[in-house]
């Protein structure tokens, strides 16, 4: 089955992957982001990040990585795109504000307003360290109720905290409404957590989950169990239409799982210092789509925003 063809609309995020340096090593991660990876964005193309959003008018910087606040320039980046006066969203895997040298940081965040989407995969302690690493789970807690005590997760939605679902296997996410009810009641029992939003996500078949499903002999149904549930009223809302993803080297893609499999054949401007000097507009360009795309179409839909129906 081939991908339906779409193209850009207004563009309202810039996603930027600061590098693939992370203090964990998570089963189901796309970039296989670790410990171990040196790969960094440089100064120059950090520098031109916030001319980029003024002159396109874009509304969101969403900051991902490996564990993007392990950029030396992180925080100086925030600091310049905090004087736009548009979103700022983290991508924090929780685990790395318990860090020698970043335990400072969620007051940072607070201060700067910056949106925190954070990763839990399940409110089971078994299920989280499965995917993600011993302990994790527990050292997760600790920080969501740190981030609580500084205001995150309030009803006011002053400083956002969201919430990140991902199946743990091959297997598409239940629909997020009655999955949030019950993370919500589940945290706040058991440990007293809030949270604004649970955002479910469907496991890419791509680089570290594609070797995952390969050797447990399951990748192919997982592509077809995709395809069979392609729901085409999820194309309009799709994020590749309304964002621009930018590798660690400063080049353009659809969308960060493009960015990882290097599908850019019809990206122009092709890097971000070309769309800081030419200020084109990309709205009606044709989007790189390939076979994995249907894991954001499949069922209920998926996005860096969680489901889309």
């Amino acid at each position: 089955m081939d991908f339906p063809s779409i193209d850009k609309g207004k563009l309202k995020t810039l996603q930027v992957n600061l590098g693939y340096k992370c203090n964990q090593s998570c089963h189901h991660c796309h970039v296989n982001a670790g410990p171990f990876r040196k790969e960094m964005m440089d100064e120059f193309n950090i520098s031109i990040i916030p001319k980029v959003i003024n002159d396109y008018h874009i509304e969101t910087l969403d900051i991902t990585g490996g564990a993007p606040e392990m950029h030396p320039l992180f925080k100086d980046l925030i600091e310049k795109v905090c004087k736009l006066e548009v979103e700022i969203i983290d991508r924090c895997n929780l685990t790395i504000l318990l860090e020698a040298g970043y335990e400072e940081l969620p007051e940072y965040l607070a201060k700067s307003k910056v949106k925190i989407i954070a990763s839990l995969p399940c409110y089971e302690e078994e299920n989280v360290n499965k995917q993600r690493g011993k302990d994790v789970f527990k050292r997760s807690i600790t920080v969501l109720k740190k981030l609580n005590k500084l205001g995150y997760g309030n009803k006011d939605g002053v400083l956002k905290l969201d919430l990140v679902y991902n199946p743990v296997g091959a297997s598409l996410p239940p629909p997020q409404g009655s999955l949030e009810k019950q993370y919500k009641s589940i945290l706040k029992e058991r440990y007293g957590i809030k949270f604004n939003n649970l955002l479910v996500l469907a496991n890419m078949p791509i680089n570290r989950f594609s070797k995952y499903l390969q050797k447990e002999g399951k990748l192919n149904s997982y592509q077809s169990m995709l395809e069979r549930n392609h729901n085409s009223n999820n194309l309009k809302s799709v994020m590749c239409r309304s964002t621009i993803s930018v590798d660690w080297q400063g080049n353009l893609f659809d969308c960060d799982f493009n960015q990882q499999l290097g599908k850019s054949n019809n990206i122009f401007p092709r890097t971000l210092k070309d769309l800081s000097e030419t200020n084109i507009s990309i709205e009606g360009n044709n989007i790189n789509v390939d076979s994995h795309c249907f894991g954001c179409t499949a069922g209920n839909g998926s996005s860096c925003g969680g489901s889309l129906t």
